[in-house]
């Protein structure tokens, strides 16, 4: 009993040391202020600032139909961080590390090997996929983090026929009902859970067995259901389906073209996993396969259709494919990969795992020190550091235009920005939001002149400032003949030699920062 009892608390001990340290890689990554924000992570933290201030708009988000879940579990953090960014981070990091340890007990509740759940739950801590996600303000960690705590409590509902734990999955599937629409993958792949059943001889006892299944999961649903209709509080519920049109192609797409744009988003999904996951995790995910599917049928296929059903569907259907699009499949891989460590660790195993973690650290040093040096898939570099969607400079326009007003607080301030929401004005909104005599106002795209907005503020005496991309000025004179004077400029990472963006916007794009003189 001893001798057990001291082996549980090694491998909990172990497993304690792995989330200490997958903690310190994303926090790392978040302090060091590498990764400028992104357009969609100012939108939410924004949004999570005016649903805390204005209670009746706590489903801001179904405007732009989008579930609320992660911009309310936002706003406690606006307490605990003075940048509200790394609030919204912080978020990640969270469902981050209740990933990993979901992994650790999903990979032992599957194949019953502590070894293998300790390694799931190593690649999981320092794969530069999972670290990156894992530190950005988008709610995709949540919903992976869901996902990861569906599929282990739907298992162990069948495992032990236990209502308890149906209502847990319940509980699980109605946050990702509350987190992102993808959800509904989770709520039709349960029954897959229901292969470990163990079903007695003859059709009628197999009958009987699966009403019972159907009825022990008849509560799971019920939650789940009930909690996303929590959602019809909100005004613009509608905006849930309406805005699903804008990113999916119709049912009918599959009969008129089955293989565009499926082929080259799969295959975009692999390039993904190869740079980010990184490349050994591949194989070691289709070594798995091969060598433990006759030892772990059951157990392979579940994965197997938790990976690809999802997959394979969203590459179908969706007229936009980026990596935190199909974040969520990466647990079940991981799992998956983990299982060639099953048994003792031999040399070749170990040499392997050495490499992948080495490698991993050598990326994610990257991503924390020098983030446009790092690999990055190329479709995610251009979103994240090159275009108008990086919010390069946004901090130091804040820090400027914040130490301008305490040396003259008398004076109200009028900060002019390209559109009306996203990357700018959201991005200097989260920062200037507590001062109240600072104004940001969104005034359009392709701007040939100072529009007539800043130019009445700078007559009513105001400070006046513009910051736009250069890709969105298309300045008739020059800056000073307009009545802009240049503050500074905030270069962007360079673009690819050879892209579309490269021979049309230049090798660079940049955030001007202009006064209204």
């Amino acid at each position: 009993m001893k001798t057990s009892l001291l082996q549980k608390n090694k491998h909990l001990l172990i497993l304690a040391i792995i989330l200490i340290f997958a903690a310190s890689l994303r926090m790392f990554r978040i302090l060091n202020y590498q990764q400028p924000v992104f357009a969609d992570e100012a939108i939410y933290v924004r949004w999570a600032q005016v649903m805390r201030s204005v209670p009746e708009l706590r489903f801001l988000p179904l405007t732009d139909g989008k579930q609320p879940l992660f911009m309310w579990s936002v706003i406690p953090f606006f307490k605990l961080f003075t940048d509200p960014l790394i609030a919204g981070r912080m978020i990640s990091v969270v469902t981050g590390l209740t990933s990993l340890v979901g992994i650790y007990y999903l990979s032992y509740s599957l194949f019953a090997s502590k070894k293998a759940a300790l390694v799931a739950s190593i690649l999981y801590a320092v794969s530069p996929f999972a670290v990156f996600f894992d530190s950005v303000a988008l709610v995709d960690s949540m919903l992976s983090m869901f996902g990861i705590w569906v599929l282990l409590f739907s298992l162990l509902t069948v495992k032990f026929h236990r209502s308890d734990y149906a209502m847990l999955t319940g509980f699980a599937l109605g946050g990702a009902f509350l987190t992102k629409s993808p959800a509904i993958y989770f709520a039709l792949l349960i029954p897959s859970t229901w292969f470990f059943a163990k079903w007695q001889k003859g059709l009628k006892n197999k009958v009987l067995g699966l009403m019972k299944l159907v009825f022990l999961f008849l509560p799971t649903y019920i939650i789940a259901f009930g909690m996303y209709n929590i959602l019809r509080l909100g005004p613009n519920f509608y905006m849930l389906s309406s805005r699903s049109k804008d990113y999916l192609f119709p049912l009918s797409h599959v009969i008129e073209n089955p293989f565009d744009p499926l082929i080259p988003f799969l295959d975009r999904t692999l390039e993904w996993l190869w740079i980010w996951g990184p490349a050994l995790l591949v194989p070691l995910a289709v070594f798995s396969l091969i060598t433990y599917f006759k030892k772990f049928p059951k157990q392979i296929f579940v994965i197997m259709l938790w990976l690809f059903v999802p997959l394979i569907i969203s590459a179908e259907y969706v007229k936009v494919f980026t990596a935190r699009y199909v974040f969520y499949i990466f647990p079940p891989l991981v799992v998956l990969a983990s299982l060639v460590f099953e048994k003792k660790l031999n040399k070749i195993l170990s040499v392997l795992l050495v490499m992948f973690i080495g490698h991993s650290l050598y990326i994610n040093f990257l991503l924390s020190t020098d983030i446009e040096k790092a690999p990055f898939p190329r479709s995610e570099r251009m979103g994240y550091l090159e275009e108008w969607t990086a919010g390069y400079g946004i901090r130091e326009v804040f820090q400027y235009i914040e130490n301008n007003y305490i040396n003259n607080p008398q004076k109200k301030i009028v900060v002019g920005t390209e559109g009306y929401f996203g990357t700018l004005p959201d991005g200097l909104q989260i920062y200037l939001n507590k001062y109240p005599e600072i104004t940001v106002i969104g005034v359009g795209l392709g701007l040939t002149e100072v529009p007539q907005s800043l130019k009445e503020s700078k007559e009513a005496g105001n400070k006046t400032y513009l910051v736009i991309n250069n890709s969105r000025l298309n300045l008739k004179k020059s800056p000073e003949e307009t009545g802009l004077k240049l503050i500074h400029e905030y270069p962007k990472a360079l673009r690819g030699p050879g892209s579309h963006e490269f021979h049309n916007l230049g090798p660079q794009e940049k955030l001007f920062f202009f006064e209204v003189i």
